[in-house]
């Protein structure tokens, strides 16, 4: 019998052919509007996809976290484990806004640009007045369970789970019907996301094809430096994760980056770190991570571990300043990585979140939020680099807090098929 094609081949076909329509209709139809119009339906498929997404993620996060919180063993172990989990999210959120501000120190990529700024007073439409702490701190408690999976805000369902799990777990036996009725759930939820994925190399055509539509091939040439540049610091940072995972969990990082690869190009080509979370997960089970550590975990790394985000944070912001020609200095620079340190938590991983951060920290520090609409026209294609780098780097600190907590097993070749059987 004829081994199946592995779904990242599709999908690999369907980003080249993505590429291709797109630049005959940007070509064919030259007009805005109607390339703009083309491009809206075109788009349709992709945006079917992400809310077929966005309608498991919930029940999927809430079924899987809570299962994974009622089997742990009492609740010390699940302050450990978020307390080693938190403590890595940390330390890369620091690496990737540090890495991004020394190489854009570095790049001097907003210098002599050589294109019109758009003027100071014009607006991108953008709402950055909730970025505070108070607002922040606050948003992360739920005010209903139900609100919370409705909107999918996923810190707030992870809030909830990790309390509902607790008093599942405290009720012993009487507990376990409960239990076992999420636990099956948690399988349907990830059975119907396995067919779900069938989709993927479709709206992955669409994503790719809408955006080469829209904008052309044109526009990468006119923002190559600041794309190289930002592009070669996010290889910089998955060389910097992948070595800090080599250090806990040895050579066999390099076999967790193989599974991964699927999920990868899904965030890659839908600029979305959502549509990737319930691959990953199978990928961690093939790895031999215990679902109760990966189902902890990776909802909490999608609201305080999005590495390629905050990288972009620096980047975009010190590129703008740099456009303007407003000098900052190196204490002023500290300052705003250590604002964006608070800012940037809780982004849902869902398109262009990063934004919001960005325009609120350029009006904390006086610079032009105009500054932004420069980027605006290349944002998609930023945005596939980060939501992919964020994808890396939750695989990554799962794994590295499992081997910690002695629950990464052997590497499963059948667990993903086991768990997810509609996969391709």
């Amino acid at each position: 019998m004829q081994k199946k094609r592995p779904i990242t081949v599709y999908i690999l076909f369907a980003m080249l052919l993505g590429i291709a329509v797109g630049y005959a209709c940007h070509t064919i139809f030259p007009d805005k509007k109607i390339a703009a119009t083309i491009s809206g339906h075109i788009s349709l498929i992709t945006d079917i996809f992400l809310r077929l997404i966005k309608m498991i993620i919930a029940l999927l996060v809430f079924s899987t976290l809570t299962v994974g919180i009622a089997n742990l063993s009492d609740g010390k172990a699940a302050g450990r484990i978020g307390a080693k989990a938190f403590a890595w999210f940390m330390g890369a959120s620091l690496v990737s806004l540090t890495l991004g501000m020394v190489l854009s120190n570095l790049f001097q990529l907003g210098t002599n640009l050589g294109l019109p700024l758009p003027d100071v007073t014009a607006t991108t439409g953008l709402k950055t007045a909730a970025f505070t702490l108070k607002d922040f701190v606050s948003h992360v408690v739920p005010k209903s369970p139900i609100e919370a999976m409705a909107n999918n805000e996923i810190l707030q369902v992870l809030v909830f789970s990790i309390f509902f799990g607790s008093a599942l777990g405290a009720l012993g036996e009487h507990g376990k019907r409960l239990l076992a009725v999420i636990d099956e759930l948690s399988q349907v939820m990830l059975n119907i996301t396995g067919a779900i994925m069938n989709m993927a190399p479709l709206a992955v055509f669409a994503a790719t094809a809408s955006v080469v539509t829209t904008n052309g091939l044109g526009i990468l040439a006119t923002f190559a430096k600041f794309m190289g540049g930002f592009y070669f610091a996010l290889a910089c940072l998955w060389t910097l994760l992948i070595a800090a995972g080599f250090a806990v969990i040895g050579p066999r990082v390099f076999k967790l980056l193989g599974l991964i690869r699927e999920p990868f190009l899904l965030a890659f080509s839908t600029a979305s770190s959502e549509a990737a979370y319930p691959k990953l997960l199978i990928a961690l089970d093939k790895f031999g991570v215990q679902r109760r550590i990966s189902s902890f975990v990776m909802p909490m790394g999608y609201s305080f571990n999005l590495d390629g985000s905050m990288m972009y944070c620096t980047f975009a912001v010190l590129f703008i300043a740099q456009a303007y020609g407003i000098d900052l200095s190196i204490g002023t620079q500290i300052t705003m990585l250590l604002l964006l340190m608070l800012t940037s938590k809780g982004i849902a991983g869902v398109p262009r979140a990063s934004l919001v951060v960005i325009a609120a920290t350029l009006t904390q520090f006086n610079i032009p939020e105009a500054g932004l609409l420069l980027l605006m026209g290349v944002d998609q294609f930023l945005d596939m680099g980060r939501s992919a780098t964020n994808a890396v780097g939750n695989a990554i600190a799962t794994a590295v807090v499992a081997k910690w907590e002695g629950a990464l097993g052997e590497q499963e070749k059948d667990a993903g098929e086991r768990a997810y059987p509609h996969a391709a």
